[in-house]
């Protein structure tokens, strides 16, 4: 544009001398000066905007280093906020003789200091009229006695924020008022600096330091660009309220407490604050670099399934003589551990476990085959998960657990969109928490929607207790969040990092749904689920915490489903002393400890769970019923979750449990897992109380397949597919009470079992291709072999040891290498029965043997079921059916009248 001649450069020179007004004026000429106003924006609005002592940066306190989309835009939303305080205002007053007449009123100005018109506060205010303007300039301003607001003002300080300081205890009675630039301290007669039980209060580019706050509704509070050091802010029962770009910082207690359903009774200020909400921008995420997974996994995406291998045997001696050819020169030896379990030295294949068939043999010497199926980890999130963790790598995270904008996540929910758009109580949002104890606390049905704060630094940042139904959390960063006393609600799509203690405490009867949230860099637990805590968690992404992913302990009964637990300094889940619920279709992945870490006696219920890469066992079952209270790790310290110490506080009456499918649960139950490639054995074991372990797939791991070190009562092992671990695939240790049955025992580099128990059941199984003897029996075990099919490669079908007790009856036993017999034994025990067995030696070189009538086990195809199986509402089991049941039916139906963290 040229006007006059000039240039576009020239004009923006000349404009950015105008004051606002005058601005105003000029984008009336036409379009093109409108242009032209607006082209000002980093220039002339800029320089207006900085330069008014009424506000802050428009991104303090989070990110005062970035620039606004907009100066003006910014410039024209604190114009319209610092004028709600007057919307109630009679622009037009009668005149006293004539009603025909009006005049508009103009607002005096009240300057009060030394050599002003007044000398203190108390005294400006008993002259003041309507909607007048008291200055106060700079110095100490203390007010002896209680100064009670009874008309409408505005009081200002004059000169930069901390040059005016009062010391007053402020009661409003009047319908509105607002406080600018000005820094509040307590009277020494009263903690409180400012309360009102009814009418609007505005504060902007304010400063309070040590004292109270109090609004009670049905009064209304606006407050911006405020600072509270160790300041409590108290809102009860108010219908609306907004704390924008405020920070709270060295908070004793609480930084804001919100307590009391939103009166219903609301003052005339409610619906303008109600409008200028819906007009400000709404609060979008920025990109948080530390959400970004440092490892790629992506390129792995492979399927695992079950894969047919060749079992080649040599030969020509007689089955059951004993061993007596040298091994061949150069083949690989296998070493002999405690307990003669074997270990091999062969060094690790890309599946954790070599195929006999891979090794070097004389091709002439192979030619009998024995067919079966080898049971591999089953594809998680999209196969990413199924390689090892890679250093310097990044990880691609399923679309499943990326976290969304606000805007995608309300266009994904229209209950969540009702919510957003629907606002009651406190609005809190691009607020800075830090060093202090307290963030927000929302009790007794308070209502709370925050976007966009940082909680940083603090015991605890957001807290929800005794039936609050209250919180949206809009990306909240930093934030830890503790819902207790029958608290409820959803947290949401939120980023929880980097807290002194859990991410998430769950206590005292809490009852969230937690989904979707990146909850890292804890310096305990992701999240901990205390003191008959509930709840369901589900999708969430838990990574790189000093604790437990996810603590349980005490009574915690949740549903934890289709989680990403991985890279932590300790173990993925612990489910500690009298911890419960429902472990189910999570994705546990590379932690430095277990991957399940958990207490018989707690009676969890551990399903469709893909548990890998972890630095010690993927699944670890103890007990504490023996008194020794003490664990691997430390695992058998129980953390005193409530900081406040005295649970009575927030102990509450319990909900009624109106589900009739909650029955209790009698078992420990570990179903439908896979678990693979972790450090030590698969599962550990060392219980006393009894353990159901079933339809698992548990391969190639570092030790192991299961090791049960203590069973005093029944573990029942059945259908579980155990293969390609680095030691035997089971190990029964002395004095268990151990069945297993229809389980496949497939290329483990020791035995297939190794057993010293003193009642263990081996029926129906398979038992085949194992490095070592198929069954090694040791002395002083007692063990029954019924109906097995077992083969070992180099080693015995099965082997006896001195004067074990056993009884090994219609099993079939297939040959193995020509230098090993089928069956070995002690011909002095006469403890050992052996009957009706059927031995299978080769006859001639094109002989192959397969596992038919039935196919090889274990029989899964209808047995393993992922997490959409649950999510679709199929019945999983009876017992989990009862877990789900109450949690699930006590959200969807009453979802409304819950919390929403989003």
């Amino acid at each position: 544009m040229e006007a006059g001649g000039l240039p576009l450069e020239l004009w923006r020179m000349i404009l950015a001398y105008l004051p606002l007004p005058d601005l105003g004026r000029c984008s009336l000429v036409c379009r093109a000066w409108y242009e032209l106003i607006l082209s000002l924006d980093r220039t002339r609005w800029r320089q207006l905007y900085l330069g008014c002592i009424e506000c802050r940066h428009p991104n303090w306190p989070n990110q005062p280093d970035v620039e606004p989309a907009s100066w003006r835009e910014a410039f024209k939303q604190h114009y319209l906020a610092s004028k709600t305080w007057t919307k109630n205002a009679p622009i037009l007053e009668t005149s006293v003789c004539f009603s025909l007449f009006r005049r508009r009123r103009t607002r005096r100005t009240l300057s009060v200091g030394p050599g002003h018109e007044f000398h203190s506060l108390g005294s400006a205010l008993a002259m003041s009229s309507l909607f007048d303007r008291i200055l106060l300039f700079p110095g100490l301003h203390e007010e002896q006695g209680e100064i009670i607001l009874k008309v409408p003002v505005e009081i200002v300080g004059h000169g930069k924020l901390g040059e005016v300081a009062l010391l007053a205890s402020i009661d409003q009675q009047c319908s509105t008022t607002r406080l600018c630039n000005l820094v509040f301290m307590p009277a020494w007669f009263s903690p409180f600096m400012f309360k009102t039980t009814s009418g609007h209060v505005q504060f902007d580019n304010c400063n309070f330091e040590n004292g109270h706050i109090q609004v009670h509704g049905p009064g209304t509070c606006q407050v911006k660009f405020c600072t509270f050091k160790n300041t409590h802010v108290f809102l009860h029962n108010v219908p609306l309220c907004v704390l924008e770009n405020c920070e709270f910082v060295g908070s004793e207690n609480n930084s804001v407490t919100v307590e009391g359903h939103p009166s219903s009774e609301k003052n005339w200020a409610y619906t303008y604050l109600l409008g200028l909400i819906k007009s400000s921008p709404s609060v979008l995420p920025a990109e948080d670099s530390d959400s970004v997974m440092a490892l790629d996994l992506e390129s792995r995406d492979q399927a695992w399934s079950p894969r047919t291998c060749g079992m080649v045997i040599e030969g020509s001696q007689s089955p059951t003589s004993p061993a007596s050819s040298p091994p061949k020169a150069g083949a690989r030896e296998a070493e002999v551990g405690s307990d003669g379990e074997r270990v091999a030295r062969t060094p690790d294949s890309s599946d954790g476990g070599l195929s006999p068939s891979s090794e070097d043999e004389d091709e002439d010497q192979l030619t009998y085959r024995l067919s079966y199926q080898v049971q591999g980890p089953r594809p998680v999130l999209g196969g990413s998960f199924l390689g090892p963790p890679l250093p310097g790598a990044s990880i691609q995270l399923p679309s499943c657990l990326v976290l969304n904008s606000l805007q995608q996540e309300l266009q994904r929910d229209r209950e969540a969109m009702a919510l957003a758009s629907s606002v009651q109580g406190c609005l809190i949002r691009k607020c800075l928490f830090q060093d202090g104890k307290g963030g927000v606390f929302v009790c007794s049905y308070g209502r709370a929607k925050m976007e966009g704060n940082i909680f940083r630094n603090l015991t605890y940042a957001v807290r929800c207790i005794h039936n609050s139904k209250c919180n949206q959390i809009h990306h909240g960063l930093r934030s830890g969040i503790v819902v207790l006393g029958n608290g409820k609600g959803i947290i949401r799509n939120n980023q929880i990092f980097s807290n002194k203690e859990a991410g998430i405490y769950i206590l005292y009867h809490g009852n969230p749904i937690v989904s979707r949230n990146h909850i890292f860099r804890g310096h305990a637990a992701g999240i901990a689920v205390n003191e008959n805590g509930r709840g369901l968690i589900t999708e969430n992404v838990i990574r790189e915490n000093q604790w437990g992913g996810v603590d349980i302990r005490r009574g915690g009964v949740p549903a934890l489903r289709s989680n990403l637990i991985c890279f932590g300094y300790s173990d993925g889940v612990v489910v500690g002393d009298e911890g419960k619920g429902l472990i189910e279709g999570n994705t546990i992945y590379a932690n430095k400890g277990c991957g399940v870490w958990m207490m018989s006696s707690s009676l969890p219920h551990v399903t469709s769970n893909h548990v890998s890469y972890n630095g010690l066992y993927g699944l670890a079952v103890f007990s504490q019923k023996d008194g020794s209270g003490e664990f691997p790790g430390g695992h058998g310290a129980q953390e005193n979750f409530s900081e406040d110490g005295d649970a009575i506080l927030w102990e509450p009456e319990p909900e009624k449990d109106d589900d009739p499918l909650r029955r209790p649960v009698t078992v420990a139950l570990i179903e439908s897992n896979s678990v693979n490639h972790n450090g030590a054995s698969g599962l550990y074991v060392q219980s006393s109380e009894a353990l159901h372990v079933i339809t698992n797939v548990i391969h190639a791991n570092g030790d192991r397949g299961i090791t049960v070190a203590q069973s005093s009562q029944l573990t029942r092992m059945a259908n579980n597919s155990i293969s390609c671990n680095r030691q035997s695939g089971v190990k029964v240790e002395a004095q268990c009470k151990v069945e297993l049955r229809g389980n496949g025992i497939y290329d483990n580099r020791g035995h297939g079992i190794i057993t010293k128990g003193d009642s263990t059941v081996v029926i129906e199984n398979d038992i085949i291709g194992n490095r070592g003897s198929g069954l090694q029996l040791l002395p002083t075990s007692d063990t029954k072999v019924i109906k097995n099919r077992i083969h070992s490669f180099r080693a015995y079908g099965i082997a006896v040891q001195g004067h074990a007790k056993a009884l090994v009856q219609e099993n079939i036993i297939f040959q193995g290498k020509s230098n090993k017999t089928i069956f070995q034994q002690i011909p002095s025990n006469q403890e050992c029965i052996v009957q009706n067995n059927k031995f299978l030696v080769f006859k001639k070189k094109s002989d192959t043997w397969r596992l038919v009538n039935p196919p090889a086990r274990p029989h899964l195809e209808n047995s393993l079921r992922g997490p959409s199986a649950a999510h679709s509402g199929q019945k999983v089991t009876a017992m989990a059916t009862r877990i789900t049941a109450h949690v699930e039916g006590g959200y969807h139906s009453k979802r409304s009248i819950f919390c929403t963290i989003l």
